[in-house]
């Protein structure tokens, strides 16, 4: 808590009202990221603090205050012409924006009737949707759909704004997003879709409304090269069965593994090989990393994935990549 008399004392002496530090960048700054400081800050306005001074980690004081949740602050500040889209500084962005991330409705929904720039793209979240998408806000996110803000704009640090929820992990604020017609197929920052990286992750519920929106399930692209090897890759068999129930191309070539088979085999997921055999895997499928799936299972010591891979004909003598290289 900052002290009244102190500040009046300091400015009495002839303190400089607008001295830069390292910190807040500026004592106006400081005492706005103080939900109890209204009254120095209106001392420190008085005192012709520069209310747009830039600096600090907020940036400046308005987003101090937005991302501390100070309302009388933010108010104040904004009566003395505070620039309502200042880009931000080294913390998360814009005022609306560090509103947003923090859950301050009250604070967005000022900013907003002040002219706040909706889809301003700056910072940390790109966006004062992604913002509030990734932490979880469903009611600030419907707010600022309300207010028009586009579901499909891309930047920060998770790229869109769908990825973003799918992180934050809210099955609701996702579901809002795919109705309000987020590109379900648009790549991320890891250049993975939205699918990839939920099979990965093992959320079936996710998968599951993402494919009922139209998602791609044969994209290709980011670290696993598509959904399946995603999903097989790390086990998740429910989810390669929906994925294959929703025509995914079990023969598909991508990814470090090449094939979803030699995925599988490579991970010693016996079980999904069966199921990925079971509906027309090629056993015999050359690239990756192995070559074949049978040399992968083989590499690994997967007894038993092996004596599977032959009894559906695996050739034991096809020339692959990592040919020769059956022991380790």
């Amino acid at each position: 808590m900052g002290n009244k008399d102190i500040v009046q004392l300091l400015l009495k002496h002839n303190a400089d009202v607008n001295a830069q530090g390292q910190k807040y960048g500026s004592a106006l700054q400081a005492a706005a990221s103080r939900e109890d400081n209204k009254d120095i800050v209106q001392l420190l306005l008085e005192h012709n603090a520069d209310v747009n001074a830039k600096g600090g980690e907020y940036g400046t004081a308005l987003q101090a205050a937005a991302s501390n949740g100070s309302q009388d602050v933010v108010q104040l500040l904004l009566k003395h012409q505070a620039d309502v889209n200042a880009p931000g500084g080294d913390y998360i962005g814009s005022a609306i924006q560090e509103a947003a991330a923090h859950g301050h409705k009250d604070i967005v929904l000022l900013l907003l009737e002040n002219n706040a720039d909706v889809n301003a793209q700056d910072g940390k979240y790109g966006s004062p949707l992604q913002a509030a998408a990734h932490n979880g806000y469903e009611e600030i996110v419907q707010l600022l759909l309300e207010h028009k803000a586009d579901v499909n704009v891309q930047g920060g640090d998770y790229g869109t704004v769908l990825y973003a929820a799918i992180i934050g992990g809210s099955m609701a604020i996702v579901q809002l997003l795919v109705e309000r017609k987020a590109d379900v197929n648009a790549q991320h920052a890891d250049h993975e879709t939205a699918l990839q990286s939920v099979a990965a992750w093992g959320n079936y519920d996710m998968c599951q409304l993402l494919l009922e929106h139209n998602a791609d399930v044969n994209a290709q692209g980011g670290e696993f090269g598509s959904a399946l090897q995603a999903a097989v890759s790390w086990g998740n068999k429910d989810i390669v069965q929906l994925l294959l129930d929703h025509n995914a191309d079990v023969n598909a070539p991508a990814g470090y593994h090449g094939s979803a088979v030699q995925a599988a085999a490579s991970a010693g997921h016996k079980d999904i090989v069966q199921l990925l055999l079971g509906h027309k895997a090629d056993v015999n499928m050359q690239g990756g990393a192995f070559g074949s799936a049978l040399q992968a299972a083989t590499f690994w010591e997967y007894k038993d994935i092996v004596q599977l891979l032959l009894e559906h004909k695996a050739d034991v003598n096809l020339q692959g990549e990592m040919m020769g290289v059956h022991f380790r």
